[in-house]
């Protein structure tokens, strides 16, 4: 690729919008084509009925992944898709990849720290986690005695979203999908498109 083109392309691929470009007096389109950025939300608490519906209108796919089934009903999360089993069971039938912001709402180390070692391992966009920062030095603790390197664990956004401070259920998931969008489009692209 020639170097005048490659800031174009990275911008395009951030974007992930088909545009035309001009360099020189010469006209280039640039086709953009990739998978659609989706939230996998691990946790199905008052949080993540805000933030799925907002997900949603912002053009994200959304998936909710809870093993309790007294908190991922139905008829809490209205048009949204919603698996009530383990995610050690639903990430090995349908797994994560680069283009999934991950977000750990439920508090509970044996529901959260799966996905969000899966979430490191396969380099998803974002891995996000709630709680404290007392909560997180300890989850660090964990993940760290199962063997996660420090710069995989320097990538969790803990504790999640922008700080702008949120105090209720929608204003944390408006912190949430804010930094994810962020994440989504300022992160580092190589010239052929492949995240870095």
């Amino acid at each position: 690729m020639q170097p005048w083109l490659v800031p174009a392309v990275k911008a395009a691929f951030r974007s992930g919008k088909s545009t035309s470009i001009e360099v020189d007096g010469h006209r280039y389109f640039l086709n953009v084509h990739l998978p659609p950025a989706h939230i996998v939300i691990i946790g199905a608490v008052h949080i993540s009925q805000v933030l799925a519906q907002m997900a949603s209108l912002a053009g994200f796919d959304v998936r909710i992944i809870d093993p309790r089934t007294a908190f991922a009903t139905p008829e809490r999360f209205l048009g949204i898709e919603l698996t009530a089993e383990w995610p050690v069971d639903v990430l090995n039938d349908r797994p994560l990849d680069a283009y999934t912001a991950l977000v750990a709402v439920t508090h509970d180390p044996k529901i959260d720290d799966f996905p969000i070692t899966e979430a490191l391992r396969i380099g998803c966009f974002y891995v996000g986690a709630l709680g404290s920062r007392k909560t997180h030095a300890t989850r660090l603790e964990r993940l760290r005695a199962d063997g996660v390197d420090e710069a995989a664990l320097a990538r969790i956004s803990a504790p999640i979203g922008l700080n702008i401070g949120a105090a209720s259920p929608a204003e944390i998931a408006v912190a949430i999908l804010a930094e994810i969008v962020q994440t989504l489009r300022t992160r580092e692209i190589s010239p052929t498109g492949d995240k870095k």
